[in-house]
């Protein structure tokens, strides 16, 4: 028996992308797994397996990509895809967005999936855009979004997704991912797994424990802005740091927009006051009844969110949650034990199940070999 400890797998982000000869053959696979898990358990199942962090970083090693690269992410996305334009029902999912500005044709990709089936689009598109809020400014965590891939079955609109962050000062990424399928709330721990190695002080909006602070934020929303600013003006330092600074300047280049400051704790000193009374004129006439409506509204973006949850902790004495998502390593799960050790026992089995897919699918003897090769070879690193 191998009693080898496993380890854990940092994924630096490569610049260039897949050459066309590889990108060919990742669809090519991609489909063909793809099509033999839904043959055998159904569309549902493949979306399972997209959603579980392990799964899709070793299905991105057998389809060929880098195993320790960050571009397994888009370029396995990228790949699915294709393979749903070739395989079509076969697949039996909805592959939409993508990278950069791909993934602000989101919306468009999902309608068009939806022509066919009759399935209400619309609401689907109102989750895309609710989960890519979520993770670009309600959990502020240093990494700015620029992947987001929804999948979704057309026939009954169960989905998931799976988006990536990039920290532009660590040079690594964070990947996201979620499932329709047991998800209980929107606002409350809501991901599937955040995989990533390292982990920050983070500003985490959806929080499980935050259920306070978010309704205090809410509050807050709702309050005529002069109201919320003669509570506050006592505190406020009358020379304010620029960290709300540019608000209403247009949108903001990248990645300033995500950036955290260096210190620990904000104060309310830290808010400019004139930009915070735009920010209350425009929740105060939204009268969002809930964090998810509010989270909802155009233009309320990562600084806004900053401001309002520091005035709800001041008023309401509701403090936020400072707690990283990042519980699922992009190797096996929780390196330092938290929330749960590595559950060998489903590491193992999740490799067995993705050789046996490689073994039955419809593709070359030479692809299968190849294929084989990388995942012994990711599962060797391990």
């Amino acid at each position: 028996m191998n009693t080898k400890p496993r380890r854990t797998a940092d994924l630096p982000l490569h610049d260039g992308s897949a050459p066309a000869w590889l990108m060919k053959r990742m669809k090519t696979m991609a489909g063909a797994i793809g099509t033999l898990i839904v043959s055998d358990a159904g569309p549902e199942e493949l979306l399972r397996r997209l959603s579980d962090p392990f799964w899709f970083q070793a299905f991105g090693c057998v389809l060929g990509f880098d195993w320790h690269s960050s571009g397994v992410t888009t370029t396995v996305c990228g790949a699915l895809k294709a393979a749903a334009r070739t395989y079509g029902a076969d697949l039996g999912i909805a592959v939409c967005g993508g990278k950069g500005a791909t993934s602000r044709k989101t919306p468009d990709d999902i309608r068009r999936a939806c022509e066919r089936t009759g399935t209400d689009a619309e609401a689907l598109v109102r989750t895309s855009r609710l989960v890519a809020r979520i993770d670009n400014a309600a959990v502020q965590d240093g990494y700015q979004l620029y992947h987001h891939a929804f999948f979704f079955t057309p026939a009954t609109g169960r989905w998931c997704v799976v988006q990536q962050g990039m920290s532009y000062q660590t040079r690594y990424a964070r990947r996201y991912h979620w499932l329709a399928e047991g998800l209980q709330s929107y606002v409350a721990d809501p991901h599937a797994a955040v995989a990533c190695d390292r982990r920050t002080e983070s500003l985490n909006l959806v929080a499980g424990e935050a259920d306070r602070h978010r309704e205090a934020m809410a509050a807050v929303a709702r309050e005529h802005p002069d109201r919320v600013l003669r509570e506050i003006r006592p505190l406020l330092h009358e020379k304010p740091l620029p960290l709300f600074a540019g608000l209403d300047d247009g949108p903001a280049p990248e990645p300033p927009d995500m950036t955290m400051p260096k210190r620990h704790s904000l104060a309310v000193k830290h808010i400019d006051p004139s930009a915070l009374r735009k920010v209350l004129l425009q929740t105060y006439e939204a009268q969002a009844p809930t964090f998810e409506k509010l989270l909802g509204e155009p233009g309320l973006g990562p600084q806004a969110l900053r401001s309002l949850s520091l005035i709800a902790e001041v008023i309401y004495n509701a403090p936020a949650s400072r707690r990283d998502p990042a519980a699922y390593s992009f190797a096996h799960g929780g390196k330092d034990g938290h929330p749960y050790r590595v559950n060998r026992a489903l590491y193992d089995a999740n490799v067995e199940r993705l050789r046996r897919a490689v073994e039955q699918a419809r593709i070359g003897q030479t692809d299968k070999v190849e294929a084989l090769k990388a995942l012994a070879a990711f599962t060797a690193r391990l």
